[in-house]
């Protein structure tokens, strides 16, 4: 897999001012977090001391950063096309940031913004318009380069071989955070350095869909949800596949065929052009259809790139058409309350081509025991 370098970071500082000019943004306001590690390679600690890295739509891209941080920042491949300006504590945090703003401008900021820098900024500056990014700029980083798709390739790689290994331990008599944990433990042994959720949902826990495992002790004759990802180098995973604890009955099996047809339907729909809703719309005709639309309770999917659950989203009312790489979850799933639920998920690629998947383990009941 090709290495990320000081071009891929420049190439994407050009993209992003380009972008602020395109949506008539005069600057990208990025603070740290998902934004920041995509643009400057950067992942400073979480603290209250302000770092805002500043795209112009024209100029140097300028970060401001604690002093106690700059060495830090420095040495990121990204650093080479980032002008660093360094405060001091006890210095005027803000100060150096307004500088590089001016008055009745117009910028995005990134979501994952605090609050207490945002109002500051808006104090010093109150003719200034500030949007948050998911706003002025929902598909800033929804379309993935040759390079992106490479690594979230692999993380769903990575996850398959998690889900083929969990099919050969123990479920029937064992509770669903000792499952979590194995599946926490597979995904790190296959390469993720992070692990961000491993939902355990057995019997009716499995009709929530953002179950937490928890010590309910699965049972035989369990329907079990299991929904996992994390990030590996850099790059997000998110698979879910329900499996059944011995034989299945036959209510069962057909609440399953019906997310399965849902799911294959919804990713047949995905074409350069088609409106996002249209996916969420097709999957849930499928359900509605076979007499569970009720039960069908959330969007179809989410986007996924440097963090797990990311723009675009496919569901009613995105009207953004899907661009040549998208990559998105396509994860319909019928929840009936108190009983059991189905949920089926893969990593989808909008490709020029037609669509391909990033999760290809099978989509049959695989029967556990």
């Amino acid at each position: 897999m090709e290495q990320l370098t000081a071009q891929h970071f420049a190439d994407r500082l050009a993209r992003g001012a380009a972008q602020a000019r395109e949506a008539g943004l005069d600057a990208l306001l990025v603070a740290p977090g998902p934004d920041l590690a995509y643009f400057a390679d950067y992942l400073p600690p979480s603290t209250e001391r302000l770092t805002m890295l500043v795209i112009p739509g024209e100029g140097e891209p300028t970060m401001v950063v604690p002093v106690l941080e700059h060495d830090s920042a420095a040495a990121t491949r990204a650093a080479g096309a980032i002008r660093l300006i360094t405060w001091a504590d006890g210095e005027d945090e803000h100060a150096p940031l307004v500088d590089q703003l001016w008055s009745g401008g117009r910028y995005a900021v990134s979501d994952s913004a605090w609050a207490l820098h945002l109002l500051a900024l808006q104090h010093e500056l109150p003719d200034v318009r500030f949007a948050a990014f998911s706003a002025a700029l929902p598909m800033l980083r929804a379309v993935k380069a040759p390079d992106e798709l490479d690594r979230l390739a692999a993380a769903g790689a990575a996850a398959d071989a998690t889900f083929e290994d969990i099919l050969n331990v123990a479920f029937a008599g064992r509770r669903e955070d000792e499952v979590a944990a194995d599946l926490d433990r597979l995904l790190r042994e296959h390469g993720h350095s992070r692990v961000d959720f491993t939902i355990v949902g057995s019997g009716p826990n499995g009709a929530n869909p953002h179950h937490e495992a928890g010590d309910r002790v699965i049972q035989q004759g369990d329907m079990v949800v299991l929904d996992f990802g994390g990030l590996m180098d850099g790059y997000g995973s998110d698979t879910t596949r329900t499996v059944h604890v011995g034989e299945p009955t036959d209510e069962e099996h057909e609440v399953f065929e019906v997310v399965k047809r849902a799911q294959q339907a919804a990713f047949d729909a995905v074409a350069v052009g088609v409106p996002l809703q249209e996916i969420d719309r097709t999957a849930r005709a499928v359900i509605r259809d076979a007499g569970y639309g009720e039960y069908f309770v959330h969007r179809v999917g989410h986007g996924i790139g440097t963090t797990t659950h990311e723009p675009a989203y496919l569901v009613e009312g995105e009207t953004q058409p899907i661009v040549a790489g998208m990559c998105f979850s396509i994860e319909p799933g019928i929840y009936l309350p108190g009983r059991f639920g189905v949920r089926i998920e893969d990593i989808v690629v909008a490709g020029d081509d037609g669509p391909y998947r990033l999760n290809n383990t099978s989509h049959e009941l695989h029967l556990v025991r």
